[in-house]
């Protein structure tokens, strides 16, 4: 695809995804309707799937030839299989419910496999991250971000990985200043662009991971399993997204 269309997209991802905050914080004090899915822990509501269908509908207008790969309601596609909009329509449901706090609205696209486009955005502080995996802004500041030591840092995990030392995680933890659990992986994303904490552990699926790993890759950063081998884009999978600098001492505990 030529740079011109990319742009095109890219601006348009943009301007949807602050849509869809402007959207929520003008309905965050709305009695929500909620739904549990797979577990009572695993939450939807009413707003997640009017900012999905919002965006779902704006991108078949602009885009019909594109394929969509989205949370809610079974939207699903190959994401190697031509051009690919991946979305997450509220990432960190459970806090958007409870804290009305620490949410996202995350949207990326990938060309036969390839992630072009990423944008998150912290909806409650209202700054945008985006990139086209060569550079990643937050705002209109173009970022910069060199990852320091381990044992100099924090890192974001999930709490049942991080509790049942999943794949070495609290073992790998120990060499760290220390661990957060945050309850969004797009604030999480964020955190380590914004230099907060060094990497993330977490068990996710395609939306939840597909717009950081593009906004992270120019720092090198890697997004993968915890044993290394590539995400699949297809289910929920435990991955890790780290500085691929300091692989080998990540591999003395994370297997």
């Amino acid at each position: 695809m030529n740079d011109n269309l990319l742009n095109i997209k890219l601006e348009f991802a943009k301007t949807a995804v602050k849509m869809a905050g402007e959207f929520l914080k003008s309905h965050l004090h709305d009695e929500l309707e909620i739904t549990e899915k797979s577990r009572f822990d695993d939450l939807v509501t009413n707003l997640d799937k009017a900012v999905q269908n919002q965006i779902v509908s704006k991108i078949g207008e602009r885009f019909p030839k594109d394929f969509i790969l989205a949370e809610e309601d079974g939207v699903r596609h190959d994401i190697s299989d031509g051009n690919v909009w991946v979305l997450d329509p509220i990432d960190g449901t459970t806090n958007f419910i409870v804290q009305r706090d620490h949410f996202a609205v995350m949207l990326a696209y990938y060309e036969n496999g390839v992630g072009k486009i990423g944008v998150i955005l912290d909806v409650m502080t209202d700054n945008l991250y985006w990139g086209n995996g060569a550079e990643t802004f937050k705002n209109e500041i173009k970022l910069s971000l060199v990852a320091r030591p381990l044992r100099q840092s924090l890192i974001g995990v999930n709490s049942y990985m991080y509790r049942t030392n999943a794949g070495g995680l609290l073992d790998l933890s120990r060499e760290s200043l220390g661990v957060r659990m945050l309850g969004s992986a797009g604030i999480e994303f964020v955190a380590i662009l914004d230099g907060k904490i060094w990497g993330y552990f977490s068990n996710l699926s395609p939306w939840d991971y597909a717009a950081g790993a593009i906004l992270l890759a120019p720092f090198g950063y890697v997004t993968t399993q915890l044993d290394g081998s590539a995400l699949d884009f297809d289910g929920r999978q435990m991955m890790m997204t780290v500085p691929e600098g300091q692989l080998s001492e990540i591999r003395k505990f994370i297997k």
